[in-house]
Order: structure tokens, then C-alpha cells, then sequence
């Protein structure tokens, strides 16, 4: 294929295309793919033939769950274009393909506009400080408004916003685009398939909105370059191929945002965008530097786009193929690599080659012999290479800033469906996490549990659904167990006798015990205050040992008792008969018989919750968190948000990013760390207590 040539780096764009689920976004890298003609056919999302989105679980849900490459040759140039998901549940790849491109292009629907995942693409970018330009997709749909749309991208995003283009029509009399630049308007052609369009004058009726476009344009552009605003107050125009340029260095500088338009179904403006990408997203080696740390050194060096620099290649995405094995895709910020070349992972300190050196077309691969400075490429089969992972030269090791993933906030229990299946789980999720960073999985000895945790449950079913697909392991789930404790609230004092009569020696051990209750937090103290020798001393960390064992196994609900002291205080022996063994037993006694005077109560974990939430919502939250038995600690002013932080108890906090997200409609986060244990309502603890004894009885049957 002619696309596997080299490229340099002044001829490439990194792009990523970015927005709310549903916008358009892998519809739009098809259609641009069909139109230069790397993609042999015009794929659709409704019948699963969308050039990047092939999984079967993405086919299945009729959503794109990853960040997938794709490229284009055009006018000279290689775009690389990166598909990213528009759902919450997929944020680590979007942030992964923010982390490696040079310019990004924000899809909108032309009668949605506006949408949470929007908001939140526009941060990602807004934080990398990524170029970007809006894409107002679907105008031919009914009901579509590109003044609508780009008046909410102004009210709700930016006032930077600016159209260089205008659209013909709307809805099913959307026929094309006026070129604001060139003053043309560009009509599509009936009967083409890859989307050529013939260029014309401006339409009369047009013409008082194309001069009130292109003014706004141009004054725009004139207020971020002082030559250009002396000269364009003089003689009241602008160059278009200065103003192009203008446009460009804005547009890198984050002052301007320019605004796009089109239907990809008809293709209509698939080849202006791919011009645009190619004159205003700047190459590498117009980005800026990039930084990396020496290992083992105190030093950080700035990289460029530069052939001839040190190698310096980041890892942003890893997948596994059947019959392929592990595939790891990557971009190189500094230096080049060819097919076949010894390489140095940084970050785990090993060596690896590059065999079979390719470039991603969806599913496809194409190979290449080199890549140079600022392309992305993949590679199979890697030894011990993962996402995050940094490839450079064993002469001068570097490592890259990393993909700042964010931590999941949903976790429900696994449990293998068979024993086949238990003696695989551990290695399938373990290979899930090496594709998805933001997927965590952990067994749990306490709650005798394996946790799964990701970013919402339509992250975990997907990823069940890839563990089964994948690994052929079947799951069950169950909510995650609460790890409860127990405590006493009284002092109280008693014995525990061990005694056992054998034709030989015997066993026996005598002990007397109190309990008193500690502060909250304070664990667990054991005092000697045997005197005389009533226990010899050889004995009495076995009464400690039998204390400690019986208070892991609990008195009300089988959960461990905590912040408690254990005091012996008397006991007996006999010279014979007297073990360790008898003492461990005598102090469990002791324990289980005074702990039940002692006035035991379960303590449940509680969590400190912050909440951050556009103002309109507070109320809602408030009301929800109270439900949960949550205690308001305060609110502050953040922007247009407000952080609210809470206390609550973790058992209350099942499913709470997924009811977070429907009350808020996507557009409030949450995080949550362990406080402490309190103790529990008397009426919510005896239905803990009580299932404890049923599940008790359950497996003595």
C-alpha cells in the first residue's frame, strides 16, 4: 500500500477526533479515510463496518470503546487520525489519545451541540493546552442548526470560537459549504462517493451572511497579530493566505477555536476538513517540547521532533489479538526506529526489538520499514512492554511524562462460574489491566472476594465480556462485601478453662481476662498483670495469641473485633499438663465469653466523599447523600462548580457514580478515601448480624 511510505515529520499531523458519545466521530475518520482514498470502502456505525470500531463488543453495544488509529495521505501530508469513545466509562483512552496528538477536532452533533462529554474533552484538551477546532457534524439531519450549535460552543466553552466556513442549506437541503477564506462556495457533487464537490460564487442569498462571517472572521484574526490589525484597519481586508496562517498560530496559541461543519452520510466537507487539518494542525516539530527524566538522575531534558535526537517513544495503547498476541502502539516524540532494531524499555529496564514495525489502519496493519520523529506506529509481540511504558536507546535512557489514567470508581465481585475457570481469572483480568489501565482488579483475603473496579458498569460488563470472549473465563457477579469490624463498649471480666484428661499427659490452661474498650482507631493492647507466678511467663503470649484469634473471628458477626484491651490478670497451671497449645485455647475462651458481656457492637467503614458538581445539581446530591445516612462536612465555591464534601458510609455507596451520573446527567465527579470506622445503627446491624447467621448456617449445611 503507497501509505506505508516514510514520512518526515515536518509532513505529519497527529489529530485526535474528540466529543460526546454519539457526535459523529468514527462516522467522521471514515468518511475521511474514504475520501483520500485509505479505506477501500465507506463504512458505517449502524452494521458494524465502521473503519475503527471492529471489536465485538463495540459492534455488540454500537459504541466506540477505544482509541483507534487510522491515517490518511493528503496534499502531501500523513494525517494520523485517533477514533476516541465518547462515553464516560471509556475516559482513559480519550485521555490517552489527548496525551500523544498535536491538535484535536471537537465533534458536535448539529441538533444535540453541547453534551456533557463535550464539556469534558474540551478540559482534557484544555489542560494538555491541544489545539483544537470544532467539527459541527450531521447537518444534514432534520432540525440541524450551525448557528444554534455554535452559539452554545461560545456560551458554554469558549468565546474564542470562530466560523470559517458557513453551511448551504440545513437538513435535507444541506448541499455544502461557503469558504469564508476563499469567499467560494463549495457544492457538493450528486453521484460522488468520496466526497468531491464543484466550487461556485457565493449565493446571492447568501451573501449578506457570508460578509457578516467573514468580517467576524478577519477581525478576529487581525486582534491576535498586530501587523495584520494595523493593515486590516488601513485598507479594511486581509490576505487569505496571511490570515490562514494567523489563523494557525491563534489556533496553537489557544486564541482562537475555528469552526467547521458537514455530513458525512452525503459526504459533505470531508475534503475541506482534511485540508484544514493539514494547513492549521502543526506538525511535531511545531509542538512544543516534551519533557523526560534521566532514570536514576535528577535530570529532566527537553526533547524535539527532531530525526536526529535521542530515541524517545511513548507506549499509550496496548491490545491483545487472537493468533497475534500483545500489540503495543506508541508515539515517538524524539529520534526514529526501524523494523527490526534493539531497543531499550526504560521503564522496566529491558531490551526489546522491533520486529514487524507497522502503522494502524483500524484493524489493519500496515508495515513499514522506518518511522521518523513525531508518527505513531505499532508493533507486536513485545516481551515486556505496556501501556505508559517509555522506548528509547540503551546509550541514553529516558522516560516520558506518563498518561495521567484516572482511578475507577465502581467495583462489583467476580467469582469464577467453574474450576476451570478459577485457575485462569488471576491471568485474564491481570491481562485486561495491561490493555485498560483504568480497569483494576485485586482479590480481597478479608472479604474473600475477587474486586473488579473501573470507571462505570458499562466499563465492568464490556470488560466481563472480554474476559469471557478473550480468556474463555465465565464469571458471576455479586456485590462487594463490606469489611465490617466490631467493638465493645463496657468492661468486663471472666475465665477461659481448657482442660483435657488423656491416658498420658493431659492438656490444661486456666486464664482470667478483662476487656476494656479504646478509643476509636486505637487497635488492639494486651497488659500483664500476672503476679506471683500464678501464669508462668513462658505462657502468657499464648493467652495473648488465643485473644488475638478468637477477636478475628468476632462475637456478633464473625468480623474482627478492634480497639479493645485485653488484660490478664489471673489464672492457674499445672506443672504437667500446661502447654501452649492449652493457654492459646484458655485465652480464646476468655475471650468469646467476656467479649459477649462486654456489650459488642459492629462498627462500619465510613468514607470521605467529595463531590465536585455544576450548582444546579447541589441540591440533588445533597438530598441523595442524605439518603445514604451521609453527613454534609461543607461546600466551597470551585468556578461554576461546587465542591461538597461528605461523610459517608461505605455500605451506601454502592452504584453511587452510576446514580451521580443520572442525577447530573454525566456532568458531576466523585472521589472517595477510607475515614475510619463508626458504629452502625442498632437497626441496620441485626440485619448484618442476621445475614451473617444465615450465610453461617448455609455453609454448615
Amino acid at each position: 500500500m503507497a501509505a506505508a511510505k516514510e514520512f518526515p515529520t515536518e509532513q505529519i499531523r497527529n489529530v485526535a477526533l474528540l466529543g460526546h458519545g454519539g457526535s459523529g466521530k468514527t462516522a467522521l475518520i471514515d468518511a475521511l479515510c474514504f475520501s483520500a482514498g485509505s479505506s477501500r470502502r465507506h463504512g458505517s456505525v449502524r452494521d458494524g463496518s465502521a473503519l475503527t470500531m471492529y471489536t465485538e463488543e463495540e459492534i455488540a453495544h454500537g459504541i466506540s470503546m477505544q482509541a483507534a488509529p487510522a491515517f490518511v495521505e493528503w496534499e502531501g501530508a500523513k494525517v494520523n487520525l485517533l477514533d476516541t469513545p465518547g462515553y464516560m466509562d471509556f475516559t482513559g483512552e480519550a485521555l490517552a489519545a489527548t496525551r500523544v496528538v498535536d491538535g484535536a477536532v471537537v465533534v458536535l452533533g448539529a441538533t444535540s451541540g453541547v453534551e456533557v462529554g463535550t464539556e469534558k474533552v474540551w478540559e482534557y484538551c484544555k489542560a494538555r493546552g491541544v489545539p483544537r477546532l470544532f467539527y459541527i457534524s450531521m447537518m444534514d439531519k432534520d432540525h440541524a442548526s450551525f448557528a444554534t450549535v455554535l452559539a452554545a460552543v461560545k456560551e458554554q466553552l469558549t468565546e474564542k470560537a470562530v466560523a470559517i466556513e458557513i453551511p448551504i442549506g440545513a437538513g435535507e437541503g444541506f448541499r455544502g459549504t461557503i469558504d469564508l477564506f476563499a469567499g467560494k462556495a463549495r457544492l457538493h457533487k450528486h453521484g460522488t462517493a468520496t466526497g468531491e464537490y464543484e466550487e461556485t460564487d457565493v449565493p446571492p442569498e447568501l451573501k449578506a451572511e457570508f460578509d457578516a462571517a467573514r468580517t467576524e472572521l478577519f477581525d478576529a484574526i487581525a486582534t491576535t497579530n498586530d501587523s495584520l490589525l494595523e493593515l486590516y484597519l488601513e485598507t479594511g481586508a486581509l490576505d487569505p493566505a496571511e490570515a490562514l496562517a494567523a489563523l494557525k498560530t491563534a489556533m496553537i496559541g489557544g486564541e482562537l477555536y475555528p469552526v467547521m461543519c458537514g455530513a458525512v452520510e452525503k459526504m459533505i466537507g470531508t475534503r475541506t476538513l482534511l485540508t484544514r487539518l493539514v494547513e492549521l494542525v502543526p506538525s511535531p516539530a511545531e509542538a512544543p517540547r516534551e519533557l523526560a527524566q534521566r532514570p536514576g538522575l535528577d535530570q529532566v531534558v527537553e526533547l524535539k521532533a527532531d530525526e536526529a535526537g535521542p530515541l524517545a517513544a511513548l507506549v499509550f495503547k496496548t491490545a491483545t489479538e487472537p493468533h497475534v498476541g500483545e500489540l503495543s502502539y506508541f508515539r515517538i516524540f524524539s529520534g526514529s526506529v526501524a523494523t527490526g532494531q534493539e531497543i531499550y524499555n526504560a521503564t522496566r529496564e529491558q531490551a526489546e526489538k522491533l520486529a514487524h514495525l507497522s502503522i494502524a489502519q483500524g484493524k489493519e496493519r500496515v508495515e513499514v520499514t522506518r518511522l521518523h520523529a513525531g508518527d505513531l506506529g505499532v508493533v507486536a509481540k513485545l516481551k515486556n512492554t505496556h501501556t505508559n511504558d517509555t522506548l528509547c536507546g540503551s546509550d541514553r535512557p529516558l522516560v516520558l511524562q506518563p498518561i495521567n489514567f484516572p482511578e475507577p470508581d465502581i467495583a462489583i465481585a467476580v467469582k469464577a462460574a467453574s474450576r476451570s475457570d478459577e485457575d485462569k481469572i488471576g491471568t485474564g483480568l491481570h491481562k485486561l489491566h495491561e490493555e485498560d489501565p483504568t480497569f483494576h482488579s485485586a482479590y480481597d483475603p478479608e472479604v474473600k472476594q475477587t474486586i473488579i473496579r473501573g470507571l462505570g458498569e458499562l466499563h465492568l460488563e464490556v470488560q466481563i465480556e472480554r474476559l469471557r470472549r478473550k480468556y474463555g473465563v465465565q464469571v458471576t457477579t455479586e456485590p462487594p462485601r463490606i469489611p465490617y469490624r466490631e467493638t465493645i463498649r463496657k468492661t468486663a471480666e471472666g475465665q477461659g478453662k481448657y482442660k483435657k484428661q488423656t491416658g498420658g499427659h493431659g492438656q490444661f490452661g486456666d486464664c482470667w481476662v478483662r476487656l476494656k474498650p479504646l478509643p476509636r482507631g486505637s487497635g488492639y493492647s494486651f497488659v500483664d498483670s500476672i503476679v506471683g507466678g500464678v501464669i508462668p511467663n513462658k505462657f502468657i503470649p499464648s493467652v495473648d495469641k488465643g485473644v488475638q484469634e478468637a477477636a478475628r473471628r468476632g462475637v456478633l458477626a464473625g468480623f474482627p473485633v478492634v480497639d479493645f484491651e485485653a488484660e490478664c490478670f489471673d489464672g492457674s497451671y499445672h506443672s504437667v499438663d500446661s502447654s501452649d497449645i492449652a493457654f492459646q485455647v484458655a485465652g480464646s475462651y476468655a475471650f468469646q465469653k467476656v467479649a459477649a458481656m462486654a456489650d459488642p457492637v459492629l462498627l462500619e467503614p465510613i468514607m470521605e466523599v467529595e463531590v465536585s458538581t455544576p450548582d444546579e445539581y447541589v441540591g440533588d446530591i445533597i438530598g441523595d447523600l442524605n439518603q445514604r445516612r451521609g453527613k454534609i462536612l461543607g461546600m466551597e465555591p470551585d468556578g461554576r462548580s461546587t465542591r461538597l464534601k461528605a461523610l459517608v458510609p461505605l455500605a451506601e455507596l454502592n452504584r453511587y457514580a452510576t446514580t451521580l451520573r443520572s442525577l447530573t446527567h454525566g456532568r458531576a465527579v466523585h472521589g472517595r478515601k477510607p475515614l475510619g470506622y463508626e458504629e452502625m445503627p442498632a437497626h441496620i446491624a441485626q440485619k448484618v448480624i442476621e445475614a451473617a447467621k444465615k450465610e453461617k448456617e448455609e455453609v454448615h449445611a
